[in-house]
């Protein structure tokens, strides 16, 4: 993929700006038709993105490797189950009938890699318990959470964003910068996955076929 294409798969947040003035869209897109444009589009990005995704590797640029690798769907997959596997402790400990009946529906075959204790026996500190507890009472507290799977997807990927941040920041950069880049600017969840369990999952998810 070119620079060009991966310019347009950045979330416009990104070219907001720290104030309301920002990038107009419409300047973006003319400015990823030139080469000098899209120099200016990655000199406005923040400069702790531009030693991983787009710093040069061997054979080639890490950008175009990293989106070989991880195109935007096969990411949000690996987001996702890592989302639902770091909530594991709470989706085991669910047992009202609707919340479960809701979760098998919304996760799919994901709701099985949370019950797989070969990869993670889900044990967490006291405090990480709280805190996961606290966000899933109150998705689950929310009139809409039968309705819309959304609601839980936000709290999934969100957490999700933070276990692969934590460890693609020291271990994968590109992987890492291309994660934020994709997403609007937040900060990152508390992370609480072993690396083994996370390595299982970003394995798997990397050695898949297609998108």
């Amino acid at each position: 993929m070119s620079l060009q294409a991966l310019l347009g798969e950045l979330h416009p947040d990104w070219h907001a700006g720290d104030t309301q003035g920002g990038l107009d869209p419409q300047l973006c897109a003319q400015a990823r038709a030139s080469s000098l444009g899209r120099r200016l589009l990655l000199r406005a990005l923040p400069a702790t993105h531009m030693d991983g995704l787009f710093a040069p590797a061997p054979g080639a640029k890490a950008s175009t490797a990293i989106l070989r690798r991880w195109p935007r769907s096969r990411l949000q997959a690996l987001v996702r189950d890592l989302g639902v596997l770091a909530h594991a402790p709470l989706i085991r400990a669910e047992v009202r009938r609707e919340p479960v009946r809701w979760l098998r529906r919304s996760l799919g075959n994901s709701y099985l890699l949370a019950l797989d204790r070969s990869i993670w026996d889900g044990r967490v500190e006291p405090g990480v318990h709280a805190r996961l507890s606290s966000r899933w009472e109150a998705l689950l507290a929310d009139p809409r959470f039968l309705s819309d799977p959304a609601l839980l997807g936000e709290v999934l990927d969100r957490q999700g964003r933070g276990e692969l941040l934590a460890w693609a920041q020291c271990r994968d950069r590109p992987l890492a910068d291309w994660t934020r880049l994709l997403h609007a600017r937040e900060d990152a969840a508390p992370a609480h996955l072993p690396e083994k369990a996370l390595l299982v999952v970003v394995s798997h998810h990397e050695g898949r076929d297609g998108d």
